[in-house]
């Protein structure tokens, strides 16, 4: 039987991004989603529903949202849903379901106004030398009709230049 696991998901940080590193220099960022549905009940009433969802994002992409990211700002989040266990002090099992960041993409930036999409960089994947490969959207067509155009990270370690 086939499966498939992928999600995408819009929406605002409720709070700032936590990074930490793993024992072997790992980096781990967690920040939480929230994610809203506006619909209309049968009554013809309209309501809102809004989740909050828990998102891991790891090496350079969690240093590059911890650093870049805040609480209230827009991302989109391309991942996978992934359950997450444990035992709380009491001994009882806990679980959740979180989503692991795959990549992303910022959806402004303190130097752009809200709803100007040129110029957005989206983050993931991986080159084939195994390295983080970016993509730039833009260039006075807002983001649309263009293809994306896939730019060398020629980069010297420098990480003062800000990514969007």
């Amino acid at each position: 039987m086939a499966s498939f696991n992928k999600v995408i998901l819009v929406g605002n940080l409720t709070r700032d991004p936590e990074l930490r590193n793993t024992p072997n220099g790992t980096a781990i960022c967690r920040f939480s989603l929230a994610v809203s549905r506006q619909f209309r009940n049968a009554d013809g009433s309209s309501r809102e529903e809004v989740l909050f969802i828990e998102v891991d994002s790891f090496g350079k992409q969690a240093e590059t949202i911890s650093r870049y990211m805040a609480k209230g700002r827009p991302i989109l989040i391309e991942g996978r849903l992934r359950l997450d266990q444990w035992e709380n002090q009491a001994g009882e099992k806990r679980s959740r379901i979180m989503v692991a960041a795959e990549s992303f993409q910022f959806l402004s930036s303190p130097n752009r106004q809200e709803g100007d999409s040129s110029g957005e960089t989206t983050y993931g994947g991986r080159g084939d030398d195994g390295s983080q490969r970016r993509q730039q959207r833009g260039g006075g067509g807002g983001g649309r009709g263009g293809k994306p155009r896939e730019e060398e990270d020629n980069s010297d370690g420098d990480d003062e230049e800000i990514p969007f």
